[in-house]
């Protein structure tokens, strides 16, 4: 199958809890026909990482990220063929030996806190999301998810949102929104917003 000239691609980014995952759930409800690319499984592996050294490896970093892998992941699933995606273990910071065949798609989404940090990637969607949450909510939604499924204690999660997940946000990440063509407040909670992207999904397919 060659899909060369049909594929499209979404990015979906924002800061950590901004809800990116949530629009992703919600587009899935109305329209299941899509491939999924979540950046995190493109983190490189931190092993060494314990609750009382979650700083000593900064995950709100584009260092953090193996983009040159990402890019020829999607580069491939451009020109229509298969990719065997990495899985990223959130409790252990390593990646997971098992990996995931993903075949091509005529739309593909992909999802990450860096999406449009690198040009080389951010030049690949023809629709550039941003997700706009108020920085409590989005340290609220992080701290639940770190505690309930990462194994992180409250003490490392605010040492981590205080040292290095804010202070990235605004240098890495929020900077970003100037390449978004459609900006979104509140995540997968705007029903509004989810509806206009819907539609155009809709019509891709």
């Amino acid at each position: 199958m060659n899909l060369k000239n049909n594929v499209t691609f979404v990015g979906i980014t924002g800061g950590s809890g901004s809800g990116k995952t949530t629009i992703v759930r919600k587009i899935e409800e109305t329209v299941s026909d899509f491939v999924f690319i979540p950046q995190d499984n493109y983190y490189k592996s931190a092993s060494h990482i314990t609750n009382s050294t979650i700083t000593s490896f900064n995950f709100d970093h584009p260092d953090a990220f193996d983009s040159d892998l990402l890019l020829e992941h999607l580069n491939q699933l451009k020109k229509g063929n298969s990719i065997e995606m990495p899985e990223y273990d959130f409790v252990k910071h390593s990646r997971k030996d098992k990996r995931v065949t993903i075949n091509s798609h005529n739309v593909v989404i992909v999802e990450g806190i860096m999406l449009f940090w690198d040009k080389r990637i951010r030049d690949l969607f023809d629709l550039k999301i941003f997700v706009d949450t108020p920085d409590d909510i989005r340290f609220i939604r992080r701290l639940s998810r770190d505690v309930q499924e990462r194994g992180r204690t409250i003490d490392s999660v605010i040492t981590q949102y205080l040292e290095v997940v804010r202070p990235g946000y605004y240098e890495f990440i929020e900077p970003t929104k100037t390449y978004a063509d459609i900006i979104i407040p509140e995540g997968g909670f705007n029903g509004n917003a989810l509806q206009v992207l819907v539609s155009y999904l809709k019509d891709i397919n």
